[in-house]
Protein backbone atom coordinates (compact mmCIF):
# COMPACT_ATOMS: atom_id res chain seq x y z
CA UNK A 1 0.00 0.00 0.00
CA UNK A 2 2.86 2.32 0.56
CA UNK A 3 4.30 1.53 -2.51
CA UNK A 4 1.30 2.38 -3.85
CA UNK A 5 0.81 5.50 -2.57
CA UNK A 6 4.27 6.70 -3.44
CA UNK A 7 3.74 5.68 -7.00
CA UNK A 8 0.74 7.66 -7.21
CA UNK A 9 2.13 10.70 -5.84
CA UNK A 10 5.13 10.77 -8.23
CA UNK A 11 2.62 10.86 -11.32
CA UNK A 12 0.63 12.64 -9.75
CA UNK A 13 3.75 15.29 -9.15
CA UNK A 14 4.93 14.71 -13.06
CA UNK A 15 1.80 15.61 -14.32
CA UNK A 16 2.20 19.07 -12.18
CA UNK A 17 5.61 19.73 -13.72
CA UNK A 18 5.10 18.37 -16.90
CA UNK A 19 2.14 20.62 -17.24
CA UNK A 20 4.21 23.67 -15.93
CA UNK A 21 7.93 22.98 -18.51
CA UNK A 22 6.45 20.03 -20.40
CA UNK A 23 6.04 22.40 -23.55
CA UNK A 24 9.24 24.12 -23.27
CA UNK A 25 11.03 20.33 -23.10
CA UNK A 26 9.03 19.62 -26.03
CA UNK A 27 10.51 22.01 -27.83
CA UNK A 28 14.71 21.34 -27.10
CA UNK A 29 16.25 19.56 -29.40
CA UNK A 30 18.23 17.87 -27.00
CA UNK A 31 15.95 15.16 -26.04
CA UNK A 32 18.05 14.02 -22.76
CA UNK A 33 17.54 17.25 -21.22
CA UNK A 34 14.29 15.56 -20.07
CA UNK A 35 15.67 12.25 -19.19
CA UNK A 36 18.03 14.47 -17.14
CA UNK A 37 14.94 16.13 -15.45
CA UNK A 38 13.05 13.36 -14.56
CA UNK A 39 16.12 11.71 -12.79
CA UNK A 40 16.51 15.24 -10.80
CA UNK A 41 13.00 14.83 -9.94
CA UNK A 42 13.57 11.09 -8.43
CA UNK A 43 16.74 12.21 -6.74
CA UNK A 44 14.36 14.77 -4.86
CA UNK A 45 11.83 12.24 -4.05
CA UNK A 46 13.75 10.06 -2.52
CA UNK A 47 15.19 12.72 -0.43
CA UNK A 48 14.64 11.51 3.11
CA UNK A 49 12.52 14.68 4.40
CA UNK A 50 10.62 14.73 0.89
CA UNK A 51 9.84 10.91 1.39
CA UNK A 52 8.68 11.88 4.84
CA UNK A 53 6.56 14.52 3.53
CA UNK A 54 5.09 11.38 1.14
CA UNK A 55 4.31 9.41 3.85
CA UNK A 56 2.62 11.86 5.93
CA UNK A 57 0.13 12.47 2.88
CA UNK A 58 -0.27 8.49 2.33
CA UNK A 59 -0.97 7.84 6.46
CA UNK A 60 -3.51 11.31 5.61
CA UNK A 61 -5.14 9.13 2.85
CA UNK A 62 -5.78 6.44 4.11
CA UNK A 63 -7.61 7.90 7.45
CA UNK A 64 -9.76 9.23 5.07
CA UNK A 65 -10.19 6.54 3.10
CA UNK A 66 -11.01 4.71 6.06
CA UNK A 67 -13.45 7.30 7.54
CA UNK A 68 -15.06 7.32 3.72
CA UNK A 69 -15.26 3.20 4.31
CA UNK A 70 -16.96 3.79 7.65
CA UNK A 71 -19.65 6.47 6.74
CA UNK A 72 -20.39 4.06 3.33
CA UNK A 73 -20.95 1.16 5.72
CA UNK A 74 -23.07 3.22 8.36
CA UNK A 75 -24.99 4.17 5.62
CA UNK A 76 -25.75 0.76 4.43
CA UNK A 77 -26.96 -0.18 7.87
CA UNK A 78 -29.00 2.49 8.08
CA UNK A 79 -31.02 1.14 4.35
CA UNK A 80 -31.06 -2.27 6.22
CA UNK A 81 -34.36 -3.72 5.05
CA UNK A 82 -36.88 -4.09 7.56
CA UNK A 83 -37.15 -7.98 7.35
CA UNK A 84 -32.90 -7.51 8.52
CA UNK A 85 -33.75 -5.39 11.04
CA UNK A 86 -36.51 -8.18 12.30
CA UNK A 87 -34.20 -10.93 11.96
CA UNK A 88 -31.79 -9.04 14.08
CA UNK A 89 -34.20 -8.60 16.74
CA UNK A 90 -35.35 -12.05 16.91
CA UNK A 91 -31.55 -13.43 17.10
CA UNK A 92 -31.68 -11.92 20.53
CA UNK A 93 -34.06 -13.93 23.63
CA UNK A 94 -36.68 -12.10 25.03
CA UNK A 95 -36.09 -9.81 28.16
CA UNK A 96 -39.67 -9.96 29.20
CA UNK A 97 -41.87 -12.70 29.79
CA UNK A 98 -44.26 -11.66 27.04
CA UNK A 99 -43.88 -9.88 23.68
CA UNK A 100 -45.88 -8.58 20.62
CA UNK A 101 -44.77 -8.80 17.07
CA UNK A 102 -41.32 -8.68 18.94
CA UNK A 103 -41.56 -5.61 20.61
CA UNK A 104 -41.74 -5.26 24.14
CA UNK A 105 -42.43 -2.46 26.61
CA UNK A 106 -39.71 -0.24 27.09
CA UNK A 107 -39.02 -0.50 23.31
CA UNK A 108 -38.18 2.70 20.92
CA UNK A 109 -41.07 4.25 18.61
CA UNK A 110 -38.47 4.24 16.24
CA UNK A 111 -37.49 0.66 16.43
CA UNK A 112 -40.97 -0.06 16.44
CA UNK A 113 -41.63 1.71 12.97
CA UNK A 114 -38.74 0.75 11.69
CA UNK A 115 -40.00 -2.64 12.05
CA UNK A 116 -43.57 -2.57 10.37
CA UNK A 117 -43.82 1.14 9.22
CA UNK A 118 -45.98 3.95 10.51
CA UNK A 119 -49.11 4.04 12.41
CA UNK A 120 -52.57 3.27 10.20
CA UNK A 121 -54.15 5.31 12.89
CA UNK A 122 -53.58 7.12 16.41
CA UNK A 123 -56.38 7.67 18.84
CA UNK A 124 -56.77 8.59 22.65
CA UNK A 125 -57.47 5.79 25.03
CA UNK A 126 -58.28 5.43 28.79
CA UNK A 127 -54.70 6.08 29.82
CA UNK A 128 -54.46 9.37 28.31
CA UNK A 129 -52.29 8.56 25.66
CA UNK A 130 -53.00 7.37 22.40
CA UNK A 131 -53.10 4.18 21.09
CA UNK A 132 -50.90 3.41 17.55
CA UNK A 133 -53.10 1.30 15.58
CA UNK A 134 -50.21 -0.92 13.27
CA UNK A 135 -51.65 -3.42 10.43
CA UNK A 136 -51.02 -4.04 6.65
CA UNK A 137 -55.19 -3.96 5.52
CA UNK A 138 -55.35 -5.56 9.10
CA UNK A 139 -52.80 -8.34 9.03
CA UNK A 140 -50.81 -8.49 11.48
CA UNK A 141 -52.49 -6.07 13.40
CA UNK A 142 -51.46 -4.67 17.44
CA UNK A 143 -51.56 -1.73 18.93
CA UNK A 144 -48.67 0.34 20.46
CA UNK A 145 -48.63 3.36 23.41
CA UNK A 146 -46.22 5.42 23.92
CA UNK A 147 -44.75 6.96 27.14
CA UNK A 148 -43.46 10.74 27.09
CA UNK A 149 -39.46 9.26 25.99
CA UNK A 150 -41.55 7.85 22.71
CA UNK A 151 -40.46 4.24 24.58
CA UNK A 152 -43.50 1.49 24.50
CA UNK A 153 -45.42 1.33 27.51
CA UNK A 154 -48.91 -0.43 26.54
CA UNK A 155 -49.07 -3.49 23.67
CA UNK A 156 -52.49 -5.00 22.50
CA UNK A 157 -53.19 -7.78 20.04
CA UNK A 158 -55.98 -10.23 18.75
CA UNK A 159 -53.75 -11.91 16.25
CA UNK A 160 -50.58 -14.43 16.25
CA UNK A 161 -48.23 -12.13 17.52
CA UNK A 162 -47.66 -13.20 20.59
CA UNK A 163 -44.69 -14.57 22.20
CA UNK A 164 -43.59 -15.64 25.60
CA UNK A 165 -40.63 -17.17 27.89
CA UNK A 166 -42.85 -19.93 28.60
CA UNK A 167 -44.19 -20.78 24.75
CA UNK A 168 -47.51 -19.03 26.03
CA UNK A 169 -48.95 -18.07 22.27
CA UNK A 170 -52.70 -17.37 21.04
CA UNK A 171 -54.62 -20.54 21.32
CA UNK A 172 -52.94 -21.81 24.34
CA UNK A 173 -55.29 -22.95 26.72
CA UNK A 174 -56.14 -21.49 29.77
CA UNK A 175 -54.97 -24.51 31.82
CA UNK A 176 -51.29 -23.59 30.11
CA UNK A 177 -51.32 -19.85 31.15
CA UNK A 178 -52.10 -20.72 34.55
CA UNK A 179 -50.00 -23.18 34.73
CA UNK A 180 -46.82 -21.37 33.53
CA UNK A 181 -47.65 -17.88 35.47
CA UNK A 182 -49.56 -19.47 38.65
CA UNK A 183 -52.46 -17.38 40.39
CA UNK A 184 -54.16 -14.10 38.79
CA UNK A 185 -54.93 -11.07 40.16
CA UNK A 186 -57.96 -10.56 41.65
CA UNK A 187 -57.58 -6.74 40.99
CA UNK A 188 -56.08 -3.45 40.82
CA UNK A 189 -55.36 -1.12 43.57
CA UNK A 190 -55.33 2.72 43.17
CA UNK A 191 -54.90 4.69 46.12
CA UNK A 192 -57.25 3.34 48.73
CA UNK A 193 -59.61 1.73 46.17
CA UNK A 194 -59.12 -2.07 45.03
CA UNK A 195 -61.06 -1.78 41.57
CA UNK A 196 -61.89 -6.27 41.18
CA UNK A 197 -62.03 -7.62 38.31
CA UNK A 198 -65.21 -9.40 37.68
CA UNK A 199 -64.77 -10.98 33.71
CA UNK A 200 -66.46 -14.67 34.12
CA UNK A 201 -63.57 -16.27 33.27
CA UNK A 202 -62.94 -14.08 30.08
CA UNK A 203 -59.52 -12.87 31.53
CA UNK A 204 -56.66 -13.41 33.66
CA UNK A 205 -54.75 -10.38 34.95
CA UNK A 206 -50.91 -11.12 36.25
CA UNK A 207 -47.93 -8.46 37.18
CA UNK A 208 -44.83 -9.20 36.38
CA UNK A 209 -41.81 -7.62 34.36
CA UNK A 210 -43.19 -4.11 36.13
CA UNK A 211 -46.34 -4.72 33.90
CA UNK A 212 -49.84 -5.45 33.77
CA UNK A 213 -50.67 -8.43 31.51
CA UNK A 214 -54.13 -9.06 30.60
CA UNK A 215 -54.35 -12.64 28.61
CA UNK A 216 -57.60 -13.06 27.25
CA UNK A 217 -60.18 -16.32 26.38
CA UNK A 218 -62.10 -16.90 23.50
CA UNK A 219 -65.31 -19.25 25.53
CA UNK A 220 -66.13 -20.40 22.36
CA UNK A 221 -63.01 -22.08 21.14
CA UNK A 222 -62.19 -24.14 24.33
CA UNK A 223 -60.99 -20.88 26.17
CA UNK A 224 -57.61 -20.52 24.06
CA UNK A 225 -56.00 -17.56 24.50
CA UNK A 226 -57.72 -14.93 22.19
CA UNK A 227 -56.00 -11.74 22.75
CA UNK A 228 -52.87 -9.81 25.40
CA UNK A 229 -52.50 -6.51 26.77
CA UNK A 230 -49.48 -5.66 28.19
CA UNK A 231 -49.81 -2.07 30.12
CA UNK A 232 -47.10 -0.88 32.10
CA UNK A 233 -46.80 -0.36 36.01
CA UNK A 234 -45.52 3.61 35.47
CA UNK A 235 -48.86 3.86 32.78
CA UNK A 236 -51.17 2.34 35.13
CA UNK A 237 -50.30 4.31 37.56
CA UNK A 238 -51.59 7.41 35.77
CA UNK A 239 -54.95 5.89 35.96
CA UNK A 240 -56.26 7.09 38.82
CA UNK A 241 -59.58 5.97 38.86
CA UNK A 242 -61.83 2.91 37.23
CA UNK A 243 -63.63 5.38 34.78
CA UNK A 244 -61.36 7.63 32.27
CA UNK A 245 -62.50 11.15 32.55
CA UNK A 246 -64.62 11.61 29.72
CA UNK A 247 -64.34 13.84 26.48
CA UNK A 248 -65.27 14.29 23.03
CA UNK A 249 -61.11 12.96 22.08
CA UNK A 250 -61.86 9.78 23.92
CA UNK A 251 -65.26 9.24 23.13
CA UNK A 252 -63.65 9.20 19.03
CA UNK A 253 -60.65 7.06 20.49
CA UNK A 254 -62.70 4.45 21.32
CA UNK A 255 -65.57 4.50 18.51
CA UNK A 256 -62.21 4.19 16.21
CA UNK A 257 -60.46 1.34 18.31
CA UNK A 258 -63.79 -0.54 18.41
CA UNK A 259 -63.88 -0.93 14.56
CA UNK A 260 -60.28 -1.41 14.03
CA UNK A 261 -60.61 -4.22 16.71
CA UNK A 262 -63.46 -5.45 15.18
CA UNK A 263 -61.95 -5.82 11.60
CA UNK A 264 -59.07 -7.19 13.10
CA UNK A 265 -60.99 -10.67 14.51
CA UNK A 266 -63.00 -10.66 11.16
CA UNK A 267 -59.34 -10.90 8.99
CA UNK A 268 -58.16 -13.74 11.68
CA UNK A 269 -61.41 -15.81 10.82
CA UNK A 270 -60.74 -15.31 7.13
CA UNK A 271 -63.29 -12.31 6.71
CA UNK A 272 -63.11 -9.28 4.63
CA UNK A 273 -63.08 -6.56 6.61
CA UNK A 274 -65.50 -3.59 6.75
CA UNK A 275 -65.64 -0.26 5.68
CA UNK A 276 -66.33 2.82 7.73
CA UNK A 277 -69.91 4.15 7.70
CA UNK A 278 -70.72 7.62 8.60
CA UNK A 279 -74.48 7.86 8.16
CA UNK A 280 -74.82 4.86 10.38
CA UNK A 281 -72.18 6.35 12.98
CA UNK A 282 -74.82 8.77 13.61
CA UNK A 283 -77.33 6.04 14.34
CA UNK A 284 -75.15 4.27 16.60
CA UNK A 285 -73.92 7.66 18.81
CA UNK A 286 -77.69 8.60 19.18
CA UNK A 287 -78.49 5.48 20.59
CA UNK A 288 -75.38 5.18 22.87
CA UNK A 289 -76.77 9.15 24.16
CA UNK A 290 -79.49 7.70 24.55
CA UNK A 291 -78.60 4.59 26.95
CA UNK A 292 -76.05 7.05 28.85
CA UNK A 293 -78.77 9.74 29.47
CA UNK A 294 -81.64 7.87 30.08
CA UNK A 295 -79.73 5.00 32.09
CA UNK A 296 -80.87 1.42 30.48
CA UNK A 297 -79.29 -0.79 28.16
CA UNK A 298 -81.18 -2.03 25.42
CA UNK A 299 -81.33 -2.74 21.77
CA UNK A 300 -85.06 -1.40 21.74
CA UNK A 301 -85.74 2.22 22.86
CA UNK A 302 -87.42 3.90 25.29
CA UNK A 303 -89.64 4.39 22.80
CA UNK A 304 -89.90 1.15 21.38
CA UNK A 305 -88.18 1.63 18.71
CA UNK A 306 -85.70 -1.59 17.14
CA UNK A 307 -82.10 -0.85 15.91
CA UNK A 308 -83.78 -1.37 11.97
CA UNK A 309 -86.63 1.26 12.86
CA UNK A 310 -84.02 3.71 13.84
CA UNK A 311 -81.80 3.36 10.92
CA UNK A 312 -84.77 3.73 8.97
CA UNK A 313 -85.96 6.87 10.63
CA UNK A 314 -82.46 7.53 9.96
CA UNK A 315 -83.46 7.13 5.90
CA UNK A 316 -80.39 3.80 5.85
CA UNK A 317 -81.45 1.80 3.13
CA UNK A 318 -79.85 -2.07 3.70
CA UNK A 319 -80.38 -5.68 2.78
CA UNK A 320 -79.11 -6.32 6.05
CA UNK A 321 -78.10 -5.31 9.31
CA UNK A 322 -77.04 -5.77 12.82
CA UNK A 323 -76.13 -4.46 16.18
CA UNK A 324 -73.87 -4.94 18.76
CA UNK A 325 -73.99 -3.08 22.72
CA UNK A 326 -71.72 -3.03 25.86
CA UNK A 327 -71.64 -0.55 28.59
CA UNK A 328 -69.63 -0.22 31.67
CA UNK A 329 -66.13 -1.68 30.29
CA UNK A 330 -63.69 0.26 30.93
CA UNK A 331 -62.09 0.26 27.19
CA UNK A 332 -63.23 -0.46 23.34
CA UNK A 333 -60.59 -3.66 24.44
CA UNK A 334 -62.27 -5.02 27.12
CA UNK A 335 -66.11 -4.33 25.40
CA UNK A 336 -64.90 -6.25 22.13
CA UNK A 337 -63.44 -9.16 23.70
CA UNK A 338 -66.78 -9.16 25.75
CA UNK A 339 -68.46 -8.90 22.42
CA UNK A 340 -66.74 -12.13 20.64
CA UNK A 341 -67.58 -13.94 24.01
CA UNK A 342 -71.29 -13.18 23.39
CA UNK A 343 -72.31 -15.61 20.81
CA UNK A 344 -74.96 -13.37 19.20
CA UNK A 345 -72.54 -10.36 19.45
CA UNK A 346 -70.13 -12.87 18.21
CA UNK A 347 -72.14 -13.93 15.21
CA UNK A 348 -72.53 -9.77 13.92
CA UNK A 349 -69.05 -9.24 13.82
CA UNK A 350 -68.11 -12.29 12.39
CA UNK A 351 -71.30 -12.25 9.60
CA UNK A 352 -69.69 -12.89 6.18
CA UNK A 353 -72.13 -10.91 4.26
CA UNK A 354 -71.77 -7.42 6.09
CA UNK A 355 -69.49 -5.03 4.48
CA UNK A 356 -69.92 -1.57 6.79
CA UNK A 357 -70.03 -0.72 10.29
CA UNK A 358 -70.57 2.60 12.38
CA UNK A 359 -69.50 2.94 16.06
CA UNK A 360 -71.09 5.44 18.60
CA UNK A 361 -70.02 6.15 21.82
CA UNK A 362 -71.44 8.37 24.62
CA UNK A 363 -70.75 8.32 28.54
CA UNK A 364 -72.83 8.67 31.39
CA UNK A 365 -72.75 11.39 34.02
CA UNK A 366 -70.14 9.25 36.10
CA UNK A 367 -68.08 8.99 32.43
CA UNK A 368 -69.27 5.11 32.62
CA UNK A 369 -69.10 4.33 28.45
CA UNK A 370 -71.86 2.89 26.21
CA UNK A 371 -71.23 1.49 22.94
CA UNK A 372 -73.27 0.40 19.79
CA UNK A 373 -72.04 -1.18 16.90
CA UNK A 374 -74.20 -0.75 13.86
CA UNK A 375 -73.74 -3.63 10.84
CA UNK A 376 -74.72 -2.77 7.13
CA UNK A 377 -75.12 -4.36 4.06
CA UNK A 378 -76.73 -2.19 1.91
Amino acid sequence: MKFLFKVLFLVMLLAFVWNLFGNNLKDTANKSAFEQFKTKILTIIEHPSVAATIDTIQLGMETVLEDIHNVIKGMQQEEQPIEEVAKTKLEHPLTHTFSVHNIEIGNSKEYVERLVGIAQRSTLNEYGVDWYTYHDHYQNFFMAAYDEQNKVAGLYTNQDLISSKQGIARGSSKESVLAALGEPMSGIRKGLVTYRTQNDGEYDLFQMDHSYITIFYDKHENNTVTAIQIISSSLEEQKDSFYPEASTALKEGFEWQLFDLTNAARVVHGLPFLTWDEQVQETARDHSSDMAKNHYFDHTNLEGKSPFDRMEEDHINFRAAGENLAAGQTSSIFAHEGLMNSLGHRENNLHSDFESLGVGVAFDSESKPYFTENFLTR
